[in-house]
């Protein structure tokens, strides 16, 4: 199962005791998963369809605590590609529910498509929260967090999309709407945008379970950049031991070690001898023992000999 789909469950268990949250929700899962059916006569037909048995369940409980209307739930089988059954609800003459929940308003006398939110149904905080809870319920997702951090909302009119964002973002969130095919997604990428979002629809569950992938993708990122660091670190050491290593061989081979300082011949039998050790470690063989930055200096000279020894080489031939 799905993460989204995990969530889901959770939020379709929790039913809240307010007639006026549950008028919120109802209003948002019908706006966003269903579909009105214009009969003549002022009269109209409402279907509500869900794949997911726990959502279908959720709408039937909130028609009958919310407006006591009793409804059915009809199965229907998907043959096409094996897809999941669907849960469809219907109800007929549905006409005074719909301008119960405000999908439907009176405008100079006649009946009209509410396309915007519905406004005294969100009057109160509790409210607002269950109206979005009720958006996801029936046209959200949420990805997996151990891939991405990303969730949607998904509508079908744009002056509505643009109204759910900035209801929204009236908790502080940074919501934006984009355009996908005939649809209009409100989304949210930032992990911690979809924490407070996830609380404000009352998914703790699911909140918990996303924040700790985050923790463990968060440790594992840093332990991965310390293991990087650390070899590149290792990588550019060994690099520059080998060239050290390259030069006073040149030095041996032309013009022989004892014609070093004694300081850097110093050096240069330890490091021939220990070309796995890094500068400070060098250093410390010394006697007396030197710094990182003394040790480099010296065997700054020994390959400014080097390269002096390659140059005449090169003249003689």
């Amino acid at each position: 199962m799905s993460f989204s789909s995990k969530t889901k469950n959770e939020l379709a268990r929790r039913t809240s005791d307010s007639k006026c949250c549950q008028l919120a929700e109802l209003s948002a899962l019908v706006r966003v998963s269903g579909t009105i059916q214009l009969v003549g006569l002022g009269k109209t037909n409402l279907f509500i369809t869900t794949e997911n048995p726990a959502i279908a369940r959720l709408i039937f409980v909130l028609f009958k605590r919310s407006m006591n209307v009793h409804t059915v739930i009809d199965v229907v089988k998907n043959t096409v590609l094996r897809k999941n059954n669907s849960y469809q609800i219907k109800i007929t003459d549905a006409t005074d529910i719909l301008k119960r929940l405000e999908i439907m308003i009176m405008d100079d006398e006649s009946l009209i498509i509410n396309n915007g939110l519905p406004k005294k149904l969100i009057e109160d905080e509790c409210c607002k929260r269950a109206y979005i809870r009720g958006t996801f319920l029936g046209g959200g997702s949420l990805s997996d967090p151990e891939k991405s951090y990303h969730m949607e909302l998904i509508t079908h009119r744009e002056d509505y999309a643009n109204e759910l964002s900035e209801l929204i973002n009236t908790y502080d969130l940074h919501s934006r709407v984009i355009g996908r095919k005939k649809n209009f997604i409100v989304y949210l990428k930032e992990g911690d945008q979809i924490v407070d979002l996830l609380n404000i629809i009352g998914a703790h569950t699911a909140l918990m379970s996303f924040e700790n992938t985050r923790i463990v993708k968060s440790v594992r990122n840093k332990v991965n950049r310390l293991v990087n660091c650390e070899t590149a670190n290792l990588t550019k050491m060994v690099d520059a031991a080998v060239k050290q290593k390259q030069y006073i061989e040149i030095i041996e081979k032309y013009d022989g070690l004892e014609s070093l300082a004694d300081n850097l011949k110093e050096i240069a039998m330890i490091r021939l001898n220990n070309t796995d050790v890094s500068l400070k470690e060098l250093g410390e063989l010394l006697s007396p023992p030197i710094g990182k930055s003394g040790v480099n200096h010296r065997l700054r000279k020994i390959e400014k000999i080097a390269l002096e020894i390659l140059e005449r080489e090169d003249k003689d031939d």
